[in-house]
């Protein structure tokens, strides 16, 4: 009897402690979350060319765009190129607070994978196409520092170049003036990083398994990373800013990072990007744009700079986001968790809402900012 009452009472003893851990393991979602999940793909998305650039998706364009992104070429001292801060080994970024080619920059870099999908580029959103904001860095004078007329004086007198040029554009150099020159240049680098997409994920095979309602597949994700899926699209809201199949709307929002620049100043952010964006040659309302409609440039018609816009700055994709630390415009967040950490202690009254704004403050415990970052890991 002794021994039975033991072997019982070690049955609930096991019992009681199995069924709060299979509780504990057990994350799942109703109808509408799965509907919120299944929206973040599938990946990746059909590419189709961009109608503004007459090169892109053109396998020769692309070749020679991939030469003069890793080239020296475009620097006026021959010291920099493209790689210098968006390095193929580290996601396309730098791993730096702040990039540096002639000097140091304010904006941490920001990877290049998949631009593609974009509506605006740069942290300010200064272009409305991926030609124009290939242009931005070789004219920068803290970057490349060149000039139109260096790089079609250097593109006339470089023969493999500019008889890469010539078989693309069917245009020679030496007839081109240096504007024409340096947007077909931009034009040729937009069609290279276009090619430049993530892969597949643990998300991706995860949401995929979840649309099919294949709970074999399902099992595979990590419980923590289910966890942190429920607290994104659940209790932290982040799918309002970071949506869809790249997990970014691609507009702009003030996260509460102060936007003082390292080398003095204020940086203005979206009101800054909207006041370059109507001032550029480069835009879809302009000559440049190959679409002879001109139809994508709306967006960039109506646009207008706010009060609101001070300190907003872009929406970044979340893709491979473990691999492009440090985070936020400025790079002033070293890690993932730092990251979450700072939006669940958000200062809602620094924030330029008036009224308006998406971003609340999380008030995340211990364990649900480790689960939300172990669900980033898996993006």
């Amino acid at each position: 009897m002794r021994r039975f009452t033991q072997s019982a009472l070690a049955g609930l003893i096991i019992s009681s402690v199995a069924t709060p851990l299979l509780a504990a393991n057990t994350v799942t979602f109703s109808e509408s979350e799965k509907a919120t999940i299944t929206s973040h793909g599938p990946w990746p998305p059909k590419m189709t060319p961009d109608p503004s650039n007459r090169v892109s998706g053109n396998k020769s364009a692309i070749a020679f765009g991939r030469e003069l992104f890793r080239s020296r070429f475009l620097s006026a001292s021959r010291r920099h190129s493209c790689v210098t801060c968006h390095k193929p080994n580290r996601a396309y970024t730098d791993g730096l607070a702040r990039s540096t080619g002639v000097s140091m920059v304010d904006r941490n870099t920001i990877s290049l994978a998949n631009l593609r999908l974009n509506r605006w580029y740069g942290w300010d959103g200064g272009s409305d196409n991926l030609w124009a904001q290939s242009i931005r860095p070789i004219l920068d004078p803290r970057e490349m520092n060149a000039t139109p007329a260096l790089i079609a004086k250097r593109l006339r007198n470089d023969a493999p170049f500019s008889r890469g040029y010539q078989a693309i554009f069917k245009s020679s150099p030496s007839v081109d003036d240096a504007g024409q020159i340096i947007v077909n240049l931009g034009k040729a680098l937009a069609a290279y990083q276009e090619t430049i997409v993530t892969p597949r994920t643990a998300f991706d095979e995860f949401r995929d398994a979840l649309a099919k309602s294949d709970e074999q597949e399902t099992s595979q994700y990590p419980v923590a990373a289910r966890r942190g899926l429920k607290i994104f699209i659940g209790k932290g809201k982040c799918g309002l800013c970071h949506l869809g199949p790249n997990f970014t709307n691609g507009e702009f929002d003030d996260a509460g990072i102060p936007y003082f620049k390292a080398s003095g100043g204020i940086d203005k952010g979206r009101f800054g990007g909207i006041q370059k964006l109507k001032k550029s040659p480069h835009t879809l309302l302009g000559r440049f744009n190959d679409n002879p409609r001109r139809a994508s440039g709306i967006a960039t018609r109506h646009v207008t700079r706010s009060h609101q816009s001070w300190g907003q700055f872009r929406v970044p994709s979340l893709r491979n986001v473990i691999n492009t630390a440090p985070y936020m415009h400025d790079g002033s967040l070293p890690t993932l968790t730092d990251v979450v950490r700072h939006y669940s202690n958000l200062n809602e009254e620094r924030l330029h809402l008036d009224g308006r704004g998406l971003l609340r403050r999380l008030d995340l415990t211990d364990p649900e900012i480790v689960d939300l970052v172990a669900f980033l890991e898996t993006l």
